[in-house]
């Protein structure tokens, strides 16, 4: 564990966690030597810690850790954190049941995977517009959907007054659905709305962050009262009804 790359006032943060170190050790040094200021770890409870001090913009995360999982970390993880998260798997069949889970992360990747496919998942996560105290957007109303308020100056978002605590994709998948209540996006409109046009992968990534968005707002896909599927196109913003 440690830095792979000089800090400088400006640098990106990126922990790599996986317990195959040669692939750890590859993907920390491209990482540096995109300007990333990174730290490794090679188990899940020494991710959790590095993550608490270290505060990266992203964590690149294996699935198969010792002593404790990538899926638990990633939900520890987003109990401090609302980091960009890279989930990588040994087999592609893992991210079915990964589907399943409300794991939180922004992206998934099946090993073996080029580095520099990688990278370019990464900056297509953080090239992402973000609210930063040198640039604040324009304050603008919130929207309400019935009882689901969107708060798209503050990111947040209330269900029936209660705050509800969505990962940065998630935010933001709700929040481009919002913003256009009449309108039916398609998985690659939403990708290229929320990912950027240049994202590359299994564009059913988007039901991933559909179905973690349903479960935290208390909706299902019987109720569709705030996320409504449209058949045959993809997915547009509910009545709240």
């Amino acid at each position: 564990m440690g830095g792979m790359a000089p800090p400088t006032t400006t640098s990106r943060r990126a922990l790599v966690v996986d317990d195959e170190l040669p692939l750890a050790t590859l993907v920390a040094g491209y990482l540096a030597r995109d300007g990333f200021e990174v730290r490794l770890a090679h188990d899940g409870p020494q991710g959790l810690v590095v993550a608490r001090s270290f505060d990266p913009d992203v964590v690149v995360l294996d699935l198969g850790l010792p002593l404790l999982d990538g899926v638990e970390v990633c939900r520890r993880l987003r109990t401090f954190s609302d980091c960009y998260v890279v989930m990588l798997t040994a087999r592609s069949e893992e991210i079915d049941t990964l589907i399943g889970l409300s794991v939180g992360a922004d992206e998934y990747m099946t090993k073996p995977f080029s580095p520099r496919e990688l990278l370019a998942r990464v900056a297509a996560l953080l090239r992402r517009p973000r609210r930063t105290p040198d640039a604040p957007p324009a304050p603008t109303e919130p929207l309400s959907i019935g009882a689901l308020t969107v708060d798209l100056s503050g990111r947040e978002v209330l269900v029936a007054g209660e705050p509800v605590p969505l990962t940065r994709t998630e935010f933001d998948v709700l929040a481009t659905l919002a913003e256009s209540p009449y309108v039916a996006f398609s998985r690659r409109v939403l990708i290229d709305a929320v990912w950027g046009e240049n994202w590359v992968g299994d564009e059913h990534l988007v039901d991933v962050h559909v179905l973690h968005l349903r479960q935290k707002l208390g909706d299902t896909a019987d109720a569709q009262r705030y996320v409504r599927t449209v058949r045959g196109v993809g997915y547009r913003i509910g009545t709240g009804g």
